[in-house]
């Protein structure tokens, strides 16, 4: 854990850096990048710092009062051993929705690629994880497409990564290292039932599509448009769903207010690099932008005759593999391919 904080902050600090190296090679003032910077740090964060905060308070709950769990073994009795990945895969979808990626194993699984590969793709194609919302805040993309056109190209990614891709691993069969994974296990009476434990990790969701549902569906000015917009805002939607967790995976449970808030405080913690990660991010772009590059960048792609989608594809994969981060990949990705959100005329909701 402490090597994993130390390399979020040196991840974070570099991308501060190359932002502030970018801004000066290419002639900008040292007192212009700074502002530029500061600039980018406050638009990113300031549309994303509420819901985001609010995310891992939902995935904390979850996972301290024994839904994750919950979910897990009623889906695996439900599907047998027989179709255990599928089980497995739906249980990685329903918390990975809730749940940053690292918290997000349960429980403990012998196969484990489909896990794995839901939680990527929750984790890279779905708001309110931080690299899509992000992502689609940079590119002013309405955060509940992205969600729904997330979930479409999420679904066959998952089923061909997954399950589909694992029948080709059965030969190989490596022993779990022991202490690698110690979890917390739950006693019947301990958990919350099933349907309390989907619904509630799924309220951000819920709320998120109906509002892109209604806005593509009904017609401007229509009465219940201001509602579905007020409640699918991701910042009122996380925000209903932590209240409505409150009660059910704590007051519910027996706990008192005081292990409810504690767990909330916990969660806190969990994010607190990731908002200066994104904030570099923001950072990056802006200064990509105040400098000049963002033109550059434009009129370069704009030779090719490759689609802008499967450059900002390209450009993500590439840092992917670089830097190590998803959310870091995703950021300065986008940073990079922000400038053909404008000209190209292709959909930032797909490009994202």
């Amino acid at each position: 854990m402490l090597l994993a904080r130390a390399s979020n902050h040196s991840t974070s600090s570099a991308v501060r850096l190359v932002a502030l190296a970018v801004g000066v090679m290419q002639g900008m003032p040292v007192n212009k990048v700074i502002t530029s910077i500061k600039a980018g740090v406050g638009g990113t964060l300031g549309s994303l710092a509420l819901s985001w905060a609010l995310v891992p308070c939902i995935g904390k709950m979850l996972a301290d009062c024994g839904g994750a769990q919950r979910i897990a073994t009623t889906l695996t009795e439900k599907f047998g051993t027989k179709h255990i990945q599928w089980a497995l895969v739906l249980t990685g979808f329903i918390v990975g929705f809730a749940l940053f990626y690292e918290v997000g194993f349960v429980p403990l699984l012998y196969v484990g690629v489909p896990m794995a590969v839901v939680l990527s793709v929750t984790q890279g194609f779905l708001p309110p994880h931080p690299g899509p919302t992000a992502i689609a805040t940079l590119f002013n993309a309405d955060m509940g497409k992205t969600l729904l056109f997330g979930t479409l190209l999420g679904i066959p990614t998952v089923i061909l990564a997954g399950p589909v891709y694992a029948r080709f691993l059965k030969g190989i069969d490596k022993p779990i290292p022991q202490g690698l994974y110690n979890p917390k296990t739950f006693t019947e009476a301990e958990m919350p039932g099933f349907g309390f434990s989907v619904w509630t990790s799924l309220v951000p969701v819920v709320l998120m599509a109906l509002r892109a549902v209604a806005e593509m569906l009904l017609p401007k000015g229509h009465a219940l448009l201001p509602y579905a917009e007020f409640f699918g805002d991701p910042v009122m939607a996380t925000l209903i769903a932590v209240l409505i967790a409150i009660f059910t995976f704590g007051l519910n449970r027996g706990r008192s207010m005081d292990q409810v808030m504690k767990t909330l405080s916990d969660s806190i913690k969990i994010i607190a690099m990731m908002l200066l990660i994104i904030g570099g991010g923001g950072a990056f772009k802006q200064v990509l932008v105040d400098s000049g590059v963002d033109k550059y960048i434009a009129n370069m792609m704009h030779s090719t005759q490759l689609s802008p989608i499967f450059m900002a594809w390209s450009i993500a994969a590439v840092l992917r593999i670089a830097l190590g981060s998803a959310t870091v990949a995703a950021i300065t990705a986008g940073g990079i391919v922000a400038p053909l959100i404008v000209t190209s005329g292709a959909s930032p909701e797909l490009r994202k």
